[in-house]
């Protein structure tokens, strides 16, 4: 009786297997002329492998997902990354103002003990605090080391020559006058006038004292028409209270080119003349030390 029992158990494992291997075909047609399109010549294991594979590839994708992508958000039990982002910095926020309030009581406290009168005096022994230092002047030395001479060297040279002193350094650029006339009111340091006044005509041709581009062209309500041309080695033109100006920010210019015609514009002129300024190096210089004005 047993031996019969394994048989029959035996004989369905064996038609099990064959049931898992037996090919079947997969066939689509058309309806109506029944051609044969596509066929799939399938077996029960095909199918099951291929069915277990797909499942654990939407498995995997699905996790994929939820884990690292904005959609978990939308699935409850999950939060926001931009919440959690919110919820840190006011947990900072939090802590800052925490601190805070402890410095406010601290400072109310002190406040408030200063308004009752109820300070009380820390006794303290200043010569424990206050030690003093005995120095051997035999031994020390006082002598400036060569670095504190040469600081020393350069601030007396500073002081020796000042900001505002004429420029002695050599000029390989020649000026040439802007206007020709008698000067009414000169170069003056003290009165902080850097700039001489030549008395003119209304209309006189103002010309640039040197080749340069003009860096300012507009009008002023103090000075009027202001033109102001930058030249070579750092030197810079200003021509004030113009009635027009013939050239515009950007133009480059010519010695003795005509950029303006003198007048008497703005609330400083007080009549016709050319107030004409020269600096160099971002310093005022005397300009009779450099043009002939008569």
């Amino acid at each position: 009786m047993f031996e019969s029992f394994m048989t029959k158990k035996n004989k369905n494992k064996g038609k099990f297997r064959q049931k898992l291997v037996d090919k079947y075909r997969l066939v689509i047609l058309n309806e109506d002329t029944f051609e044969e399109k596509i066929s799939f010549k399938l077996t029960r294991l095909n199918v099951f492998v291929l069915g277990s594979l797909f499942s654990i590839f939407l498995i995997v994708g699905t996790i994929f997902l939820i884990a690292f992508t904005p959609l978990k958000e939308y699935i409850p039990g999950y939060s926001s990354t931009k919440l959690k982002k919110d919820a840190t910095k006011l947990v900072y926020k939090v802590d800052s103002l925490e601190q805070e309030l402890k410095k406010n009581d601290i400072y109310i406290k002190k406040i408030k003990e200063l308004l009752t009168g109820k300070i009380t005096e820390e006794q303290f022994d200043k010569d424990s605090v206050l030690v003093p230092v005995h120095y051997d002047k035999d031994t020390m030395n006082i002598n400036p080391s060569e670095a504190d001479l040469e600081f020393r060297q350069e601030v007396e040279s500073a002081d020796r020559f000042s900001i505002f002193n004429e420029a002695t350094k050599t000029v390989d650029i020649v000026f040439f006058a802007p206007v020709n006339g008698t000067i009414t009111d000169g170069y003056n340091l003290k009165n902080k006038h850097f700039a001489v006044d030549i008395a003119v005509k209304m209309g006189t041709p103002v010309k640039s004292v040197a080749d340069g581009t003009v860096i300012f062209a507009e009008w002023t309500a103090e000075t009027g028409h202001v033109i102001i041309v930058e030249h070579a080695q750092g030197f810079i033109s200003i021509y004030k209270h113009n009635t027009a100006l013939h050239k515009h920010q950007g133009d480059l210019v010519k010695s003795g080119e005509v950029i303006a015609s003198a007048g008497n514009t703005g609330e400083f002129s007080t009549g016709p003349h050319l107030h004409f300024e020269l600096w160099n190096e971002g310093y005022p210089v005397n300009p009779v030390n450099f043009i002939d004005f008569e």
